[in-house]
C-alpha cells in the first residue's frame, strides 16, 4: 500500500489498512529499504576507498622518486661585473650549463628577466649583472 493511501485510510479509521499483517508488511519493507541503503552507502563507501588507495599508489609509484645515486643540484647566484667588448650573450656562453637549461637562449631569458632588461638591450662596461649557476654543495 502506498503511502498516500495509508495516509488517506487513517483519515477514516478504516481497520482493513491498519490490520495486523498489514502492518507487519510495512514495517518489514521499511526495514528492507533501510538495509538496501545501508548496503548501497558501504559499497560506495568500499569503492571510494579502492579508487583512492589505486590513486595515491600509482601516484606514488610513478613520482619518479629519485635513487641513492641522485646528485642533487642547487641554484645560486653570483654578481658578474661587464669589461670591455663583453655582452649578455658571451657572459651566458662562459656559464652556461646544459644540464639545467635546454638551450643557450632559454638561459639568456632567464639572466634577462632576473636582471629586468630587454632582449636587445645594450650593457655597458662596468655593469652588474646577477646570474644563476649550479652547484652541487649546500651553501
Amino acid at each position: 500500500m502506498s503511502e498516500a493511501m495509508r495516509v488517506a485510510a487513517s483519515l477514516y479509521n478504516n481497520p482493513r489498512y491498519f490490520s495486523e499483517s498489514e502492518e507487519r508488511i510495512r514495517r518489514n519493507q521499511v526495514r528492507r529499504q533501510r538495509i538496501v541503503r545501508r548496503q548501497y552507502f558501504a559499497l560506495g563507501t568500499i569503492i571510494a576507498i579502492i579508487i583512492f588507495t589505486l590513486c595515491f599508489s600509482f601516484t606514488t609509484i610513478l613520482s619518479g622518486a629519485e635513487g641513492e645515486d641522485h646528485v642533487t643540484n642547487y641554484k645560486y647566484y653570483k654578481t658578474v661585473t661587464i669589461h670591455s667588448g663583453e655582452s649578455v650573450w658571451s657572459i651566458a656562453n662562459d656559464n652556461f650549463d646544459s644540464t639545467q637549461y635546454k638551450s643557450i637562449n632559454e638561459y639568456i631569458r632567464e639572466i634577462n628577466n632576473i636582471n629586468k632588461l630587454q632582449s636587445d638591450s645594450i650593457v655597458n662596461a662596468g655593469e652588474d649583472l646577477i646570474i644563476p649557476y649550479y652547484s652541487t654543495e649546500f651553501r
